[in-house]
């Protein structure tokens, strides 16, 4: 790392510059702000120590000057006894750590050992954030669909309050991309998004996994723990699947969101929470609650708002971009020169049911691009249910068909073909609204 030193005595400027040498460090050492500043301009340093009292000028307005030139630089001030109120001040103001006058060199090194475990723990991060990206497509949570315009908004509103959020849609549509984009808009953004999946635990393991439990509790509770509604505090907790929530954990999970408060497995002792509860599930709660698997008080604390994400055959405006876009990463990632889909790929894609919706979606691009022999994905590299689905296969002029089913299905290939909703509308002879009323008869929204 490289170090800068901003100290009026020069005795202290030499003590500071001795101890970070010995770390190999390199150093620079200024007598005051505006040299400093000066230094910033021609040089980027990643540590500055800066003292408190510059004489004629105050550290505080210094720190702010130099947070400004170099926002990624982690500042320590140096501080006398007496100003450790100033001192928590600047910690305030984005200040790195502060240390006391007079100092040692050995609290030199075990400050900047700090630095360097905190700047390796974020260069890590920003590692893991791109393999991340690399493995992934880019989220894409914009929609042609005017309903889907609808629900978005509603969820990107309610993401500036800290209101519970419940999100409705079969499996596969983007749920838990929805939660986190949701937490990544609000006021908890810079704390954890924690995510409980529901089915995937056993009663007792669901709970201890939710309110952490205490040593001894219950057979293999070896040590304390703290759970997920702990480590989400500040931030989201994501309850996956709630529908499958069992039935004697409910009432605690009310008690949460009620008065905010939870116990440990083990403990009478109640805890608070400062969490957001963002919930997802495919099945319909309402139903649920008449069946009286699920309680009824829960459902409607969760469901403050309320969002349903469509199925992808009632997107057929948004499956075009959304297929290129799998083809264009996965072409990418796997190093292959795929650039489309024939039309009767297209046709095969807009006549498809798409039981599993986008997580199906991505499945066969990535399928195909790996099979795709030549630039064009063509029907041979889809799976066999897509080519036996075939519009080509099924309805035809001629056929034995009505004329609202032919219709249907020449609009809806249209769809798949074009570019946008507009693009569609001029290419059968209507204008956009006509699309949108066609749309709606026809069950194609």
């Amino acid at each position: 790392m490289r170090v800068l030193i901003v100290d009026d005595e020069l005795g202290i400027r030499k003590t500071t510059a001795i101890a970070v040498e010995t770390m190999g460090y390199e150093v620079v050492s200024v007598p005051g702000g505006v040299r400093a500043l000066k230094t910033l301009e021609a040089e980027a340093f990643d540590v500055c120590f800066l003292d408190l009292n510059l004489g004629g000028e105050d550290g505080l307005d210094v720190l702010d000057k130099l947070l400004k030139a170099a926002p990624d630089m982690a500042v320590v001030m140096f501080t006398a006894y007496a100003t450790i109120s100033a001192a928590v001040e600047a910690m305030r103001k984005g200040a790195f750590d502060f240390i006391p006058k007079p100092f040692t060199p050995d609290q030199i090194r075990q400050v900047l050992g700090k630095i360097a475990k905190t700047r390796s723990l974020e260069r890590r991060v920003k590692q893991l954030e791109t393999q991340l990206a690399d493995e992934s497509p880019e989220i894409d949570l914009s929609s042609a669909e005017i309903a889907l315009q609808k629900t978005l908004s509603i969820a990107f509103k309610a993401a500036e309050t800290p209101a519970t959020v419940l999100i409705l849609g079969p499996s596969g549509t983007g749920k838990s991309v929805l939660a986190r984009e949701i937490h990544r808009r609000g006021a908890q953004r810079d704390a954890s998004f924690v995510t409980v999946n529901c089915p995937s635990l056993s009663r007792e393991l669901l709970e201890s996994e939710l309110f952490g439990h205490v040593k001894g509790s219950f057979t293999g509770a070896v040590v304390d723990t703290l759970g997920k509604v702990a480590a989400a505090e500040g931030g989201t907790l994501f309850l996956d699947e709630i529908g499958e929530m069992p039935l004697e954990i409910q009432p605690k999970l009310l008690r949460l969101l009620q008065e905010r408060e939870y116990e440990r497995v083990g403990e009478a002792k109640p805890r608070k929470a400062t969490v957001r509860v963002i919930a997802a599930t495919n099945r319909a709660l309402a139903e649920e609650v008449k069946a009286a698997r699920f309680r009824e008080d829960l459902f409607y604390r969760l469901n403050v708002i309320n969002v349903a994400l469509p199925g992808l055959k009632d997107r057929p405006a948004d499956l075009p971009r959304l297929a290129d876009n799998y083809l264009k990463f996965f072409a990418a990632r796997m190093g292959r020169k795929t650039t489309g889909f024939s039309p009767q790929v297209r046709d095969a894609f807009a006549a498809y049911a798409w039981p599993g919706n986008l997580r199906e979606l991505r499945n066969v691009v990535e399928r195909a691009v790996i099979l795709a022999v030549g630039d064009i994905i063509e029907l041979a590299d889809l799976p066999d249910n897509f080519v036996r689905t075939s519009p080509d296969s099924t309805i035809a002029v001629g056929a034995r068909v009505t004329i609202s089913d032919l219709e249907a299905a020449h609009v809806r290939r249209v769809i798949g073909l074009a570019k946008n909703l507009d693009e569609a509308a001029r290419i059968l002879g209507i204008d956009p609204a006509t699309l949108y009323r066609k749309r709606q008869k026809l069950g194609l929204m």
